[in-house]
């Protein structure tokens, strides 16, 4: 790999973002924050989705997550959009550089970004609700996991989509529910069992799930098994990813 070409690449998508983080990342910050409010205000002493913990503080590991996921994969996604559309992605098919420097600068940057929002989520939510850290290293490996997961699925939507509104079908029928429906607003034990056993088989219910033991030491099952159902999907996503840039699927022709 041209380590050199793959971090040039990886600087100038980090860039790409931060240049307008009032958008990229305070705007997604403020959503999660009018979520924390409304939600954590209405059913604060109405839910306990885990024993000891108040919904308010049970709310904001979802939301970190939940920000950690959509913004990773909104980066890459968009990039690859945007570069199809505007014309300069012919530029970059024209360096010296293999998939693999493509992956890692993608999905670095989107790791990235993913990881700033989250971080920044967490910073401002955490003046609402009293957080433990019962656990870190779980918190530390589920986000990474994550935050890569999505950066390798924007990839593979990045390459798909054509325009903004196949992006924009894409996350808005497979990332937003899949996210909405993994437990960032409630505990899975309190669903009927068929919905249950329907949110065990959305691999995003296992990185909130995991994410959020390691603040509480709780969680809806165990850490280990969501780090193999996470780490899994990740390797099957990053391998496909990586299987579509290296044929140079919709790139070049």
């Amino acid at each position: 790999m041209n380590f050199e070409g793959a971090g040039t690449l990886f600087r100038k998508e980090i860039l790409r973002f931060w240049k307008v983080s009032f958008q990229t990342v305070a705007a997604p910050v403020l959503t999660a924050v009018l979520y924390l409010l409304i939600f954590g205000h209405v059913l604060s002493n109405r839910v306990e989705a885990l024993p000891g913990v108040g919904y308010t503080s049970f709310l904001v590991p979802g939301l970190v997550m939940m920000s950690v996921l959509q913004n990773a994969f909104a980066n890459s996604s968009s990039s690859l959009v945007q570069s199809k559309i505007t014309g300069n992605l012919v530029f970059l098919l024209v360096t010296p550089l293999t998939h693999w420097a493509w992956f890692v600068a993608y999905v670095g940057a989107s790791m990235v970004r993913g990881l700033v929002v989250g971080l920044g989520v967490m910073l401002v939510t955490i003046w609402f609700a009293p957080l433990q850290l019962a656990e870190p290293p779980w918190i530390i490996v589920f986000a990474a996991l994550g935050a890569g997961m999505l950066g390798s699925l924007g990839l593979l939507a990045g390459l798909w989509a054509e325009k903004f509104d196949q992006m924009a079908a894409f996350q808005n029928f497979i990332i937003v529910p899949m996210t909405f429906l993994s437990g960032v607003f409630y505990s899975v034990h309190s669903l009927p069992p068929v919905w249950q056993a329907v949110s065990h088989l959305n691999p995003f219910f296992y990185m909130i799930d995991g994410f959020r033991r390691g603040f509480f030491g709780v969680s809806d099952v165990s850490p280990w098994l969501s780090l193999g159902v996470v780490g899994v999907a990740f390797v099957a996503v990053a391998s496909l990813a990586l299987r579509l840039l290296a044929s140079g699927y919709k790139l070049r022709s």
